[in-house]
């Protein structure tokens, strides 16, 4: 088979969506059904992912800056879809793949993967342009696509309830986990403790975006109702680049930073990251609504037990290992706090249960079930 494969998602700081992009990349590249594999970033061909990740962050800044990104955005979209169908013009058996939701017009096969529908259920925690691009171009995109990937059944469902998609183009392919993601000793830590000022067993994580749909007002709010020999013990630590629509979540952690209840540490390297999650007391997700929830799994991975919500696709994806809760409920998320931080013997178990789940997903299922569907229509 030959495919393009579009790799603009694949930008610094790499989030969910990336993070996907990328090890798709990565796999096609050397998957033995895959003929040959041309890569599209921007506004041009690319030899490899990693040239990607350095061109797509020019893009990036220029889209995040520019005034009147309404219509900047749209700008954008018209001129790469007038050079991407001039670049593919006199391309013969080739099929397009977009991994993040909008395809570029194509004359043959076409494969998108909509990772959820939070611009449409939550549109007030978008970017306001966001949300018009894709309530404009998604309805086009999703009757053009050949087959129409999801993270998760709970999102394949959405997507024919409320978008008319036919179930028969619909495919369900979970996303991964690296296996730099693993349990590691406290003496293997040590150095990535000393850089971010952490103790190995000594703190909660969250690692999310700072945006509305993460949850983290509520989240907040809960851990400071903890005892406070809890909160002194295990402060919470976010890990994940400042968002949007953040005025309330400053206001809420102001008083957990000035007393040294609470730190972010922005966007970490992908060097640390894995690290970090494995020096983790325990992981909060208490996310609002997720198309799968990477992060979970990636905690499950490191051999940290998870409190996570009891909404849509999380309790499919922790498959009833993690602690679930109402993410609406504080005196919930508290009480589920309590239990991750203080229950020995829930912990054990749920991390034992967590590591055998997590190897059930690795990036290798990934790529073979997209190769899969592709065959399909090839």
């Amino acid at each position: 088979m030959r495919v393009i494969f579009n790799v603009d998602a694949i930008s610094a700081p790499l989030t969910g969506i990336g993070r996907y992009a990328l090890e798709l990349a990565q796999g096609l590249a050397t998957h033995p059904d895959i003929e040959q594999l041309r890569l599209y970033s921007a506004i041009r061909w690319v030899e490899d992912p990693a040239d990607a990740l350095s061109s797509n962050r020019m893009f990036a800044s220029l889209r995040n800056n520019l005034p009147f990104k309404t219509r900047a955005l749209e700008m954008y979209s018209g001129l790469r879809n007038v050079l991407f169908r001039a670049h593919t013009r006199k391309l013969q058996g080739y099929l397009l793949h977009t991994p993040n939701y909008i395809l570029m017009p194509f004359d043959g096969p076409c494969v998108t993967t909509v990772h959820d529908l939070s611009a449409f259920n939550f549109p007030e925690t978008h970017p306001p342009e966001r949300v018009r691009f894709l309530e404009r171009h998604l309805p086009r995109t999703l009757a053009r696509a050949d087959r129409v990937l999801a993270d998760s059944q709970f999102i394949a469902d959405e997507i024919h309830a409320k978008l008319g998609v036919a179930r028969d183009k619909l495919r369900v392919v979970a996303l991964g986990v690296d296996p730099v993601y693993h349990p590691r000793r406290a003496e293997s830590l040590a150095d990535a403790m000393s850089r971010h000022g952490l103790v190995a067993g000594g703190y909660l994580l969250v690692v999310a975006t700072q945006e509305p749909r993460k949850n983290l007002i509520r989240l907040a709010n809960a851990y400071a109702a903890l005892p406070a020999r809890l909160r002194d013990r295990y402060p919470l630590v976010i890990v994940g680049a400042r968002g949007w629509l953040n005025s309330e979540l400053e206001r809420v952690l102001a008083p957990l930073e000035a007393c040294g209840s609470s730190r972010r540490l922005g966007y970490v390297s992908e060097a640390d990251l894995p690290l970090i999650y494995a020096g983790a007391r325990g992981f909060a997700f208490p996310s609002l609504y997720e198309g799968f929830g990477l992060p979970v799994l990636e905690a499950m991975a490191s051999g940290i037990p998870v409190l996570t919500s009891n909404v849509s696709s999380l309790p499919e994806v922790c498959a009833g290992i993690a602690q679930c809760v109402d993410p609406l409920d504080e005196d919930a998320v508290r009480a589920g706090l309590e239990h991750l931080l203080d229950d020995d013997s829930w912990r054990l178990r749920s991390a034992a249960d967590g590591l055998a789940h997590a190897a059930s997903f690795p990036w290798s299922r990934c790529v073979d079930e997209t190769v899969a569907v592709y065959r399909e229509i090839a």
